[in-house]
């Protein structure tokens, strides 16, 4: 029997007369209407630049990557009116909307802290920590979750393969140490084994052979693999994510005076000057982000992001998959892809890499390892209710305590666990 993309892991009949929603209409509402999507609005986009009201939350950012994505959508859906395989647009408004409840408080420096906490329990990243939220965490359905469909599940999943398998090579852990080094810490982007049983669910529908291409991975550094494909979903919605770390992110930190003129002349310019793009040369891009006015500013930033969206195709992908939903992905061509990462990897540089922003992350950092250290020295004495329950539950069965304990932390936001770290350690508090 072929199996729908559209149902769901387990059937819940609900009295709901005369609800005319799609299945993808329902995912979406539920995305908005749950706990971690609202926690979303207290966790920064980028941290550090939270002094005045123009700066994004994680939520603002989702709702312009929503935005994004939607005009990805409608734009491939032109170029390509013949091609039949697209998502629905609640189910991309779905996927760009909640791509980020798994990231955890303090940004990198709260998901390095996890890993760490967790190398010998099956690690943490934060869009492993996605799925597991939309599928098992959310207390909407016993046990499953959101209780998503199949396809919407299929398309959060960035990553198709275990950390286990892809984390080649735990870094050396020295007790002697005072700090971890953060770069041996950062987590390979994968899924948990935890989560085995429902991405085997997910997957369900696809041929062994579309299984076996989808998990492929190669090693791209002395501790981490990479994998190489994803949903056709997925990669919308993560160029959609992209063009707005790119161009939003840069706008923020223009406008929050985090980067300067001269900083943009210094290395963004002679980066952005190896970039054969015709739009470049008539755009008047640095007296526009710099020295114009607001509106101006607005008014390139938007020109940015049209035109990523009307430069990107639908084209195969590198293996030839049996399933559409993972034989074709979107790409930019490559002088815009350059363009896309020169300004992301600028980004990156000169304000995520910045000294005053890496301190702040790692403050958060070590916070959340104390934090880890002391619910794991006496879990059942400081966890609330429910978690403690869950905790009883996990070690009856043989499960993993340690992850219930990672679920509770990386569920806060920055300033609960602040609030919670100086409960338990502050003489002041």
């Amino acid at each position: 029997m072929k199996l729908d993309w559209q149902s769901r892991i387990i059937n819940q009949n609900k009295f709901r007369p005369n609800d005319n929603r799609s299945a993808w209409q329902v995912d979406r509402s539920r995305i908005i209407h749950a706990a971690a999507f609202r926690r979303l609005q207290a966790k920064t986009q980028i941290m550090g630049i939270g002094l005045n009201d123009f700066h994004r939350t994680r939520l603002t950012h989702s709702l312009e990557v929503s935005q994004i994505g939607s005009g990805l959508l409608r734009h491939l859906e032109k170029q390509h009116p013949d091609f039949t395989h697209f998502p629905d647009p609640s189910l991309l408004e779905t996927l760009c909307l909640a791509h980020d409840i798994g990231h955890p408080p303090y940004g990198h420096g709260g998901e390095i802290a996890l890993n760490y906490m967790m190398r010998e329990h099956g690690g943490f990243e934060g869009n492993a920590q996605t799925l597991r939220i939309v599928s098992r965490l959310e207390p909407y359905s016993d046990g499953h979750g959101m209780n998503l469909t199949r396809r919407t599940l299929l398309g959060f999943i960035k990553y198709p393969a275990f950390i286990d398998d892809l984390w080649h090579t735990i870094p050396h852990h020295d007790p002697q140490r005072a700090f971890i080094k953060a770069d041996d810490w950062r987590p390979a982007k994968g899924l948990y084994k935890d989560d085995k049983a429902t991405f085997d669910w997910i997957v369900a529908p696809l041929s062994d052979a579309d299984k076996q291409r989808l998990g492929d991975f190669k090693a791209v550094d002395e501790f981490r693999s990479k994998t190489s494909f994803k949903s056709l979903d997925a990669a919308i919605m993560e160029l959609a994510d992209d063009i707005a770390y790119a161009v939003h992110d840069l706008e923020d930190a223009i406008a929050t005076e985090q980067i300067t003129l001269k900083e943009w002349q210094n290395h963004a310019l002679p980066a952005l000057e190896l970039v054969q793009c015709e739009w470049l040369s008539d755009s008047n891009l640095t007296e526009r982000l710099f020295l114009g006015s607001e509106a101006q500013r607005k008014d390139v930033i938007g020109e940015l992001v049209n035109l990523f969206i009307t430069q990107s195709s639908i084209v195969h992908t590198e293996l030839e998959f049996e399933n559409p939903i993972l034989n074709y992905t979107v790409e930019l061509p490559h002088s815009y892809q350059h363009l896309l990462e020169t300004l992301k990897s600028f980004i990156y540089q000169r304000l995520i890499r910045a000294s005053h922003m890496q301190q702040i992350e790692f403050k958060g950092q070590k916070l959340i390892i104390e934090l880890f250290e002391a619910f794991a020295c006496e879990p059942l004495r400081l966890l609330p209710e429910t978690t403690a329950n869950v905790f009883r539950l996990a070690q009856q069965q043989n499960g993993n305590t340690h992850r219930v304990i990672c679920d509770y932390l990386s569920g806060m936001t920055d300033e609960y666990a602040f609030k919670t770290h100086q409960r338990l350690f502050s003489s002041n508090s």
